[in-house]
């Protein structure tokens, strides 16, 4: 007889199936045309964020791509300069919509796992002249992606905020697992608010709704936002079904957020004592991310662990990444675990 295999989905965090709670919440939510601004659950999702986060004005979009893509575009001119560092999302995986949506160019830095510094900034901005794009615009990420869900906190971003706003530079969040990094730093959420001209939040990552992000900023800012989602295709009608999900899963899917971190922190301590894994990145939250001895492809060891029915992503000829979510329980980390230490 067979054993039945199981399967253990570590690809990212965006793989999650709504709960039962949160499918009850988008079968019964109140809808109405988004576009004409009638839509009370999509009205009451923007509400609940930017009270939350002490802003303005938000606006719901179908992914945090496009509320990245629109806040770039509200916050720079064509020629203009966006500064960012080198794995920034904005920059490796949202298709080239930088040049593409804003004719801007982009200032790579290299920080430590993604995280910049005012010092590491400040001597990129261009001066006022006119061989030189404008640098206006700098982009932070919380958590960072490829820096294995590194954290940047409230004293490290304060004086990024005071050397934006002493060169005149908009301040733009890339949030798209802002409440994994809250939920580790218990920092105000307020206090992004105070500092930020833009926040994406991402609601269909850790937080685990099917679709969507939120772009929190100024009236003005989302007001001109809101003609640019129009441009890019993104206005929507009855999207109160999907808002739901986002209600239900801020009201619900913040505080276990913990116990995703604990289970990429099982993994990465079991990681580091295996022979044929060469390093691996701290495991601040729900991102594991590690590198394989140079005998071993990355793309083979992913068909390994496949085999034995562990989904994963490689992230370079020799790197893999693992992302812990809600779908994901303590036995499937053990499970996981347990086939690591069988792998040769």
């Amino acid at each position: 007889m067979n054993e039945t295999k199981m399967i253990v989905d570590l690809r990212s965090d965006t793989v999650t199936r709504p709960t039962p709670g949160m499918l009850e919440a988008m079968y019964s939510a109140k809808v109405g045309d988004d576009v004409f601004g009638e839509d009370e659950t999509v009205n009451a999702l923007q509400n609940k964020l930017k009270h939350l986060f002490g802003m303005e004005d938000a606006l719901f979009c179908p992914s945090g791509t496009m509320t990245n893509q629109i806040a770039i575009k509200c916050f720079t001119n064509p020629m203009d300069e966006v500064i960012c560092d080198e794995t920034a999302h904005v920059y490796r995986y949202e298709g080239g919509g930088i040049a593409f949506n804003s004719s801007a160019s982009v200032r790579l830095l290299y920080g430590d796992r993604g995280r910049m510094t005012a010092d590491l900034i400040e001597p990129h901005v261009n001066p006022d002249n006119i061989h030189y794009p404008k640098s206006t615009l700098v982009v932070l990420e919380n958590t960072v992606n490829r820096g294995g869900g590194s954290i940047y906190t409230l004293e490290q971003i304060e004086p990024i905020y005071h050397l934006c706003r002493l060169k005149n530079m908009s301040l733009h969040l890339d949030g798209a697992r802002i409440f994994n990094a809250l939920e580790e730093t218990k920092d105000d959420p307020k206090e992004y608010g105070r500092m930020f001209d833009g926040i994406s939040v991402c609601l269909s990552k850790g937080l685990g709704a099917p679709v969507g992000s939120v772009l929190l900023g100024s009236k003005e800012t989302i007001q001109k936002a809101k003609r640019i989602r129009k441009v890019m295709g993104g206005g929507w009608r009855q999207a109160g079904f999907l808002a739901a999900a986002g209600i239900y899963a801020l009201d619900h899917h913040v505080n276990r957020l913990k116990e995703d971190h604990q289970h990429a922190k099982s993994l990465a301590e079991a990681l580091i004592s295996l022979p044929y894994v060469k390093s691996c990145m701290p495991a601040d939250t729900n991102i594991v991310i590690f590198e394989l001895d140079e005998k071993y492809n990355s793309e083979e060891f992913v068909e390994k662990l496949a085999h034995h029915g562990i989904k994963c992503n490689t992230f370079g000829k020799q790197m893999i990444r693992f992302v812990t979510h809600l779908d994901i329980n303590a036995a499937m980390i053990d499970y996981t675990i347990e086939t690591l230490k069988k792998i040769h």
